[in-house]
């Protein structure tokens, strides 16, 4: 299952989706993803990870021929009270561990007790049922929850007819053990490292997207004067400096610590003072340089990882923050 939510990590779902023809099944936050891509002409199977969040999603649904998943009691009622055109794909998620979604490892039995009323009823609402779970932990490999989850999963599901997911992108990375049916890749598929301790060349992994913007302005800026809002960083000395038209309007971050840089014909320029809305400055003093020219923020030469590392946070972040006003230019 390709993940494709947020946006396919704001690689933008559609031109995604269309790159990935052989994946099994697209997964989607909520029913709005999934009105997009059906809307777009795509016809693969999609699940809605987070479920239903009212009655009338689950008609919307099986029209749309979505499978669904349960996570809450509320939603087996919902299930049980609906009228649908045709029966679900039901992935039940349980719990084992991160408590966030997904009901008690105890309760599991009943429920799919009663899921299997409703796919054997002479108008039947259920057509298979997949069980799932979700790893909390697995981007930290040594972490003893995810042996405890995966253990807490296979008591759960032993001889359980049907098929099995726990695996996300960093499960994938740790055996055969969690593989069962069904694995769930998403940060991985855009090319993002999703752990801790492993950049994504280290795991094999290449970058979908690259972040560029060209350079607007070019000048001089004499020793003791300073550049952008703030006056954050002063010139120790006359230093060439490029504006670049990129900023946080655009999904950069605005909060990158010194050091923080971008490439520009294979060198590394700092970012100089403050990220803007729409503008970045860089010191050219390294590189010959021209109005026009391409920087890069991350991609293939630049990891992201290194830029979420400035920018205190993480890669799936940074991937889901990019705005609309962004144009994506999709390459075969």
């Amino acid at each position: 299952m390709a993940l494709m939510k947020a946006d396919a990590y704001g690689h933008g779902a559609l031109g995604i989706a269309s790159a990935l023809p052989d994946a099994d099944a697209f997964g989607v936050a909520y029913l709005g993803e999934a009105v997009q891509l059906r809307e777009a002409g795509v016809r693969a199977p999609i699940v809605l990870l987070e479920g239903a969040m009212a009655i009338d999603e689950l008609a919307y649904a099986a029209a749309l021929d979505l499978a669904v998943v349960i996570h809450q009691h509320e939603q087996l009622q919902w299930l049980k009270n609906s009228s649908l055109s045709r029966p679900l794909t039901i992935w039940l998620k349980v719990d084992t561990g991160m408590h966030r979604l997904g009901i008690a490892p105890s309760e599991a039995a009943s429920v799919l007790a009663e899921l299997e009323c409703l796919q054997r009823a002479p108008d039947p609402k259920v057509r298979e049922v997949v069980v799932m779970s979700h790893l909390a932990c697995a981007d930290l490999p040594d972490h003893p929850m995810t042996a405890q989850q995966l253990k807490a999963f296979q008591e759960v599901t032993r001889g359980v007819g049907g098929q099995r997911s726990i695996a996300n992108s960093a499960g994938l990375l740790l055996g055969d053990d969690f593989g069962f049916d069904w694995v769930r890749p998403g940060i991985m598929l855009y090319g993002g490292s999703p752990r801790n301790d492993r950049s994504a060349e280290q795991l094999g992994l290449r970058a979908v997207m690259k972040l560029v913007a060209p350079i607007i302005a070019i000048r001089t800026v004499a020793a003791g004067e300073s550049v952008g809002y703030g006056a954050s960083w002063v010139a120790e000395r006359d230093t060439r400096v490029g504006i670049v038209a990129v900023g946080y309007g655009d999904g950069y971050p605005r909060h990158v610590r010194a050091g923080a840089c971008v490439l520009l014909h294979g060198c590394e320029c700092l970012l100089l003072g403050r990220v803007s809305m729409d503008m970045l400055a860089i010191d050219l003093s390294a590189v010959n340089a021209q109005l026009g020219d391409e920087v890069e923020l991350w991609g293939p030469s630049l990891p992201v990882e290194r830029v979420a590392n400035w920018a205190g946070t993480i890669n799936y972040e940074l991937f889901c923050q990019i705005t609309g006003r962004v144009r994506r230019e999709y390459l075969p």
